[in-house]
């Protein structure tokens, strides 16, 4: 699996109790490159019964897991952290034709996984619990005292998404057993290939058998079992608002961890730097397609600055490079996942032309691929205001002052991030205060990182927050063990 990849066909199978293994029906999914619809590899379609096992498979290993001491779960995340990059190329490619990412992105995300999994070994031995004095409670002596200890959850269910196929898988694995929870992976099925190899990482790295298991299969097929198993004590899922609103529906008394969809707002007030503002959104908006939940999705600036804004924004947005990622190194605009992707984006675009937007560049399709494109003069009445499009189209709203921009960035259901860009800090904390987001990133684009910050959304973006030490916490749960002293007369 590890050597002359270029050369083998790519059939993966699935990690179950540390076997790879075909999925007995000896059914296949077929996986198509974004780019040119080719044929890239070939992953099981699992039945019901084949998930029953692998989740009973997961719950006996968390057994002898969970007693493993922290450094030595530790020594497996360091393992893993040198052998994925001492496979980054054969990843690269393995990425670039699933899931139509440029060379340099699929590097950098390979290679910051690698440094998150390092950094989650770290950040694992400085966790330790607290004793609390019973006499700092009112009515209390100082004959009880609480040690408390972090437990892992159980058997974590990871559901990773198609566009950072490594690192957001990746970002649930290594906090999961390193806490000393096991995990079953359910990749996304655009991306399965990218999520077995990194499975085989943490296999060659000494994960024992059990503790990491992966799945594959429709959504609409195991979709809905799995999220609903038995064995299933903690969801940690990245993926759309609909199907992050459909999980918590139907699951009932475990703990989720969801980051779901955004409109990130980029708010730009009339005393921004303008020139750092307009890299910073064309660099947020478009790069690989928009195709992530972070992107930059509207802009809201000042009427006092649009026209400059407008005319640095257009600039850049036309001189971005387009095409096949393979043909071309550092490529922006790359072909969209599917075609169903590319049909939206196009449907929004045509409804924003429709009631009078202002298309300055792009708006056309060739395949799966959306030119970049850029509208001005977007009114909150259209469609492309609120709604996600996981492409490459901007609109540019204008509003009068800061606080018509606040109030149509809190408008919208989403609350993942928003960027405020001005020279004046006083400002910056005045929007920063008001915005209903997880994170506001003042001067620059809204983006995920670094990966020990915070990183949540609220309303219709996420529940809970991640993070590499917030994401342990989260797979974990505090115990109490309560001293009770008796006292001697």
């Amino acid at each position: 699996m590890f050597s002359n990849i270029k050369d083998q066909e790519l059939i993966f199978r699935n990690l179950i109790n540390g076997n790879w293994t075909n999925s007995k029906s000896g059914k296949f999914i077929e996986i198509y490159s974004p780019i040119d619809n080719s044929l890239v590899g070939k992953v099981p379609a699992m039945t019901t019964e084949e998930v029953d096992y692998t989740f009973e498979c997961a719950r006996k290993a968390q057994e002898n897991w969970k007693n493993t001491p922290i450094n030595k779960r530790a020594e497996v995340l360091y393992k893993a952290a040198d052998i994925l990059e001492d496979k980054v190329k054969d990843l690269t490619y393995i990425m670039m034709l699933e899931i139509g990412k440029d060379n340099k992105s699929c590097e950098s995300e390979i290679l910051r996984t690698a440094d998150f999994i390092r950094f989650t070994a770290d950040a694992s031995k400085s966790l330790s619990g607290e004793s609390i004095p019973g006499d700092s409670f009112p009515g209390f002596k100082r004959n009880k005292i609480s040690v408390v200890t972090r437990e892992p959850l159980g058997v974590v269910l990871a559901i990773s998404p198609f566009n950072y196929p490594i690192n957001l898988a990746a970002s649930k694995i290594a906090p999961a057993i390193v806490a000393g929870n096991t995990v079953v992976l359910k990749p996304a099925t655009q991306g399965s290939l990218c999520g077995l190899y990194l499975a085989k990482v943490f296999e060659e790295a000494g994960v024992p058998a059990g503790v990491l298991n992966t799945v594959t299969g429709k959504g609409s097929e195991i979709g809905d079992y799995i999220v609903t198993h038995r064995d299933v004590d903690f969801i940690n899922f990245t993926g759309s608002t609909e199907i992050g609103t459909r999980i918590s529906k139907i699951t009932s008394m475990v703990p989720l961890l969801m980051e779901l969809g955004g409109k990130d707002a980029a708010i730009v007030l009339e005393d921004a730097d303008l020139d750092l503002t307009a890299s910073n959104i064309v660099s947020g908006a478009y790069s690989y397609s928009g195709q992530r939940c972070t992107a930059v999705k509207r802009v809201l600036v000042v009427d006092k600055v649009a026209d400059a804004l407008v005319e640095k924004i257009k600039e850049k947005v036309e001189k971005l490079s387009i095409g096949n990622p393979l043909e071309i190194d550092d490529v922006n605009i790359v072909p969209l996942i599917n075609s169903k992707a590319a049909d939206f984006v196009v449907e929004l675009i045509e409804e924003a032309k429709e009631k009078g937007a202002k298309l300055l560049v792009g708006g056309n399709r060739e395949g799966n691929l959306v030119y970049p494109t850029l509208f001005d003069y977007v009114t909150t009445d259209m469609r492309l205001a609120w709604e996600e499009p996981f492409g490459p189209v901007l609109p540019i709203i204008r509003v009068k002052d800061k606080d018509e921009a606040i109030a149509i960035a809190n408008e919208s259901k989403y609350g993942l991030q928003s960027a405020v860009f001005t020279e004046n800090i006083n400002e910056a904390f005045y929007v920063a205060d008001r915005l209903e987001v997880g994170t506001v990133q003042v001067n620059n684009k809204t983006e995920r990182g670094p990966d020990h910050f915070p990183f949540l959304g609220v309303k219709a973006s996420g529940i809970g927050t991640q993070g590499i030490k917030y994401s342990i916490e989260a797979m974990t749960r505090p115990k109490a063990t309560i001293i009770n002293l008796v006292e001697r007369k």
